[in-house]
């Protein structure tokens, strides 16, 4: 039995060895960075099955680390930010943390969110029809082939992350359907999943500013206002 493997990087001594003691106890690995180039090399080195990042880092912040994270792999982030930064979650939300926290945080929230990431990033999501199907959808010149998790515009490959992909193929999937967040949350992050529901509307800004043709005015994935999104092709 492989045991997960968790970076925590944080700067504040008694934070971070409260951390890990506290995952070590979880049945954890837990390897700790004091600083964000240290958080960085240890990622890269270490391949982490989920991180636990700050915000307020010496050397390079979390915002900076997570930016650069999101470019070389899809590991799961949970951000911690100071109680009040609502700003602080908002951008760790749309560089492409997963999840946050606000200090003073309980241990055993924080536990119980990264048992659930750790879970929802290992385990293949019987909800979404992306994987259980091998034929491609074309809608025109839109083809999402669910067999590679491949999405091509015109004949040209667009880059995608996982869950930009699953999401993307759940809506053309059921192209005329408009789903609330909720429903997009529990098809796809799952129906334990404990953080904000904005993490919707910010993969949903990714995936118009790769298949729009004016992001800002988006005629594919539609806003339904006070429900979510529709698809409409």
């Amino acid at each position: 039995m492989n045991i997960p493997n968790i970076l925590v990087v944080e700067d504040e001594i008694n934070i971070a060895d409260a951390l890990r003691y506290n995952l070590e106890h979880e049945g954890y690995k837990a390897i700790i960075a004091g600083d964000g180039e240290e958080g960085l090399r240890l990622a890269r080195e270490s391949s982490p099955d989920l991180i636990v990042l700050d915000v307020m880092l010496p050397k390079l912040d979390g915002f900076e680390v997570c930016r650069i994270l999101r470019r070389e792999t899809n590991v799961p982030i949970l951000m911690l930010t100071a109680r009040g930064e609502e700003i602080d979650r908002v951008v760790g939300l749309e560089i492409g943390a997963d999840d946050y926290v606000t200090k003073p945080f309980s241990t055993r929230e924080l536990l119980v969110r990264i048992r659930n990431m750790i879970r929802r990033s290992s385990t293949p999501n019987v909800n979404s029809k992306v994987n259980q199907l091998g034929n491609a959808i074309v809608s025109g010149d839109l083809e999402i082939d669910r067999s590679s998790h491949l999405v091509r515009r015109k004949g040209e490959l667009l880059e995608f992350r996982p869950r930009e992909f699953e999401l993307l193929a759940l809506l053309v999937e059921n192209k005329g359907k408009a789903y609330t967040r909720d429903q997009i949350l529990e098809n796809l992050w799952g129906i334990d999943y404990y953080g904000d529901i904005r993490t919707v509307d910010v993969h949903v800004r990714w995936i118009r500013e790769k298949i729009e043709n004016d992001p800002s005015h988006p005629v594919r994935i539609v806003t339904i206002r006070g429900i979510g999104y529709r698809f409409d092709g």
